[in-house]
C-alpha cells in the first residue's frame, strides 16, 4: 500500500488545537502518524516547507448542472475545479433537470460522483420542479441520502408550503437552506438598488427584497424549531437578523460568499455580465457588515455558490445575462488575499468558516488532521502569485469578475482520502484520478 509522507509543513488544524510545522504520514485512505519529525521509510516524501497545511474544505453550496445542463458543467468537470480550488467535498444543489426532486436524480448524482475526484453531497429540493407549490417526498429524500433541502434560484414564497417543509426538514434532521428572495420586490431589477443602479440605468433590486424573506423564515424557524440556514447573505440588516435569531437561540446559520465579501456594486460600472450575480453585489456598507459578521462569528460558513455558464449565457445586455460566477477555483486565493493576509481573519477561522461549520450543517464529521483521520487535506502556498486566468479552469464555466487579477497565495495540492486528486507545485495545474 502506498505510504506518503508530507514533511515539514505549517499544519493549522483548530479541530484539533494543532498548530506548527509537523510531518505526516498517509497509509491508503488514512493519516496513520503526525510528529514533528518522521524519519522516511517506504514512502514517497512531498516537502511542504514554506506551505501551509489545512483540512481540506468543504463547499456546501455549488451548481453541477449535471443532469441536464452539461453544456455548463458535469459532475467529474465541477469536481475537477474543486480540487484545483483546495475542495475535498462539496454539496451540490438541485436546480438540474430533471431537478434533485426524488430518489432516481439523486441517486444518479451520486452514482456519477463515484467516478469523480472529490466527494459529493446531494442537496434535495424542498418542493417538486422548485415550483413552490408542492411538496417533494421529503421522507424519501432522506432515505435517499440528502445532506439538506433547498429550492436554490427559486425562492419557496409560499409561507404555508414553507412551514411544511421544515416540519418535515425536523423530523428527518435535514437543514433548510433558504434562497431568500421576495419576487415581487425583486420584479425584474439586475443590480442593487442604490446610487450605482442609478447612474449605470440599470434596473434595481432592493436589499429589502432579501430581508423580507431572511426575516419571514427566521419567524417560521422559530415557529417550527426546524434548521434554517440562510444561503448567500448579503446585506447589513440580513446579518443583524441572523445576529438576533442566534441570540435567542434558535437554529439559525448563515453563508457568505467570496465575491460578496470582496466586491461592491461599483464593480459593474462597465457592465460586466460577469458581475451580475443573485443576489446582486451590494453597498460597500454591506459589503463591510458582512465582513464584520464573519469576524463575529454570526455568519458561519464561505461558501463559493459557484454557478458556471456558457459564453452565451454571458453574451449580450447586462439586463440578459445569466445570474453567476464560476468560484471553485479562485475562493481560497480571494480570502487569503484579501481577508488572511490583511489581518481581517486567521487561519482558524477559515478552517471554521469552510471545513468545520459547513461539516456540521451538512451532517458530515470533520476529524481534521489527526492520526487515523481520513486523508482529506489542503494544501496551500501563500508565497505563490498567480494571475486568474479564465481558459485556465478545470470548470466548464469560464465566466468570473477575477479575470486578469493578481492574487497572493494559490493552492497547490489537495488530497482526498489519502489520494493526490491536485498537483500544481511545479505550475502544472494537473488533476490527478483516484
Amino acid at each position: 500500500m502506498m505510504r506518503t509522507l508530507l514533511k515539514n509543513g505549517t499544519v493549522i488544524d483548530p479541530v484539533n488545537n494543532i498548530r506548527g510545522q509537523y510531518d505526516i504520514l498517509i497509509e491508503g485512505k488514512h493519516i496513520i502518524n503526525i510528529k514533528k519529525e518522521i524519519k522516511p521509510e517506504n514512502c514517497q516524501v512531498i516537502k511542504l516547507e514554506g506551505k501551509v497545511v489545512i483540512p481540506g474544505l468543504i463547499d456546501m453550496h455549488t451548481h453541477l448542472r449535471e443532469p441536464g445542463y452539461e453544456e455548463k458543467e458535469t459532475i467529474i468537470t465541477g469536481c475537477e475545479a474543486a480540487a484545483a480550488g483546495g475542495f475535498t467535498t462539496i454539496a451540490c444543489m438541485p436546480n438540474t433537470r430533471p431537478v434533485a426532486d426524488n430518489p432516481a436524480t439523486v441517486e444518479y448524482i451520486k452514482s456519477k460522483a463515484r467516478e469523480a475526484v472529490v466527494k459529493v453531497l446531494p442537496v434535495g429540493s424542498i418542493t417538486k420542479n422548485l415550483e413552490g407549490k408542492e411538496l417533494a417526498e421529503i421522507g424519501f429524500l432522506a432515505r435517499a441520502g440528502v445532506c439538506g433541502l433547498s429550492d436554490d434560484g427559486n425562492p419557496v414564497m409560499n409561507s404555508e408550503i414553507m412551514r411544511r417543509a421544515m416540519e418535515y426538514a425536523r423530523a428527518f434532521d435535514l437543514p433548510i437552506i433558504s434562497h431568500c428572495e421576495d419576487l415581487d420586490l425583486v420584479g425584474d431589477g439586475v443590480m442593487n438598488e442604490g446610487y450605482y443602479s442609478t447612474i449605470l440605468g440599470l434596473k434595481p433590486i432592493p436589499a429589502a427584497a432579501e430581508e423580507v424573506m431572511i426575516s419571514r423564515d427566521i419567524i417560521l424557524a422559530d415557529f417550527t424549531g426546524a434548521r434554517l440556514h440562510i444561503d448567500h447573505l448579503s446585506t447589513r440588516k440580513g446579518v443583524e437578523m441572523v445576529a438576533r435569531a442566534k441570540e435567542k437561540g434558535l437554529r439559525v446559520t448563515a453563508e457568505v460568499t467570496p465575491h460578496h465579501l470582496i466586491l461592491t456594486d461599483k464593480a459593474v460600472k462597465g457592465y460586466n455580465p460577469n458581475t451580475r450575480v443573485n443576489p446582486p453585489l451590494r453597498s460597500s456598507e454591506d459589503r463591510a457588515a458582512l465582513r464584520q459578521g464573519i469576524k463575529e462569528g454570526i455568519i458561519d460558513v464561505i461558501a463559493t455558490d459557484h454557478a458556471p455558464h456558457t459564453f452565451e449565457d454571458k453574451l449580450g445586455e447586462y439586463d440578459y445575462a445569466e445570474n453567476g460566477i464560476s468560484g471553485l477555483e479562485t475562493a481560497l486565493s480571494l480570502i487569503y488575499d484579501r481577508l488572511i493576509k490583511t489581518g481581517e481573519i486567521s487561519w482558524e477561522d477559515l478552517v471554521r468558516l469552510m471545513v468545520i461549520n459547513p461539516s456540521e450543517i451538512v451532517g458530515v464529521k470533520a476529524e481534521g488532521i489527526k492520526r487515523y483521520a481520513r486523508a482529506d487535506i489542503t494544501i496551500f502556498d501563500p508565497d505563490r502569485t498567480w494571475q486568474v486566468n479564465p481558459e485556465n479552469f478545470k470548470s466548464k464555466g469560464k465566466n468570473t469578475p477575477f479575470a486578469d487579477w493578481e492574487l497572493t497565495g494559490k493552492v497547490v495540492m489537495t488530497i482526498v482520502d489519502g489520494k493526490i486528486v491536485y498537483d500544481d507545485r511545479s505550475g502544472n495545474n494537473e488533476v490527478l484520478y483516484r
